[in-house]
């Protein structure tokens, strides 16, 4: 820490100033999107791949890319933005994978494909561009799914 850092902290504390605590959801909520970002650069890299230098049709290479990114975020997210949720079984953790690939999963490929087909099929956009433009749209409902049906508590069994 610098010496002025030093100095502000000393003079917020003398005030009685606290950094006000980030909500427990809204801790969960950056730590959602950070993974995101990591299964944005994921989903970006299969889509290119299988795109652009194999030549795959947008469609099934977008429903691919956006798969690969599911496992991804579902891997991260069960070690680390709902590490406090984590699965006790192998069993919950399969549990958990299906929920999460039947809601996270099917909004991200359902709502991807759609997207992509209205901008890259109608629009025209290049196929990253949009894929971008896809991911940012289905951002907020794959969170709430994640917070209320993947990754809600497990309840005690006794």
């Amino acid at each position: 820490m610098t010496a002025g850092r030093r100095r502000s902290a000393a003079v917020l504390a003398a005030v009685g100033w606290k950094r006000p605590a980030l909500h427990p959801t809204g801790r969960r909520w950056l730590k959602f999107n950070l993974v995101g970002a990591i299964g944005i650069v994921v989903q970006l890299a299969v889509l290119g791949i299988l795109n652009g230098v194999l030549g795959l049709d947008y469609l099934p290479a977008t429903a691919l890319a956006v798969e690969a990114a599911v496992l991804h975020n579902f891997l991260w997210h069960e070690r680390f933005t709902w590490a406090d949720r984590a699965s006790v079984t192998r069993r919950q953790a399969l549990g958990r994978l299906v929920r999460f690939n039947l809601t996270t999963g099917a909004v991200s490929i359902l709502g991807n494909l759609l997207l992509m087909r209205l901008l890259v099929g109608q629009a025209h956009l290049p196929a990253l561009p949009a894929s971008l433009a896809s991911i940012a749209a289905c951002s907020l409902a794959n969170f709430l799914a994640s917070e209320y049906i993947v990754f809600r508590p497990v309840r005690d069994a006794s």
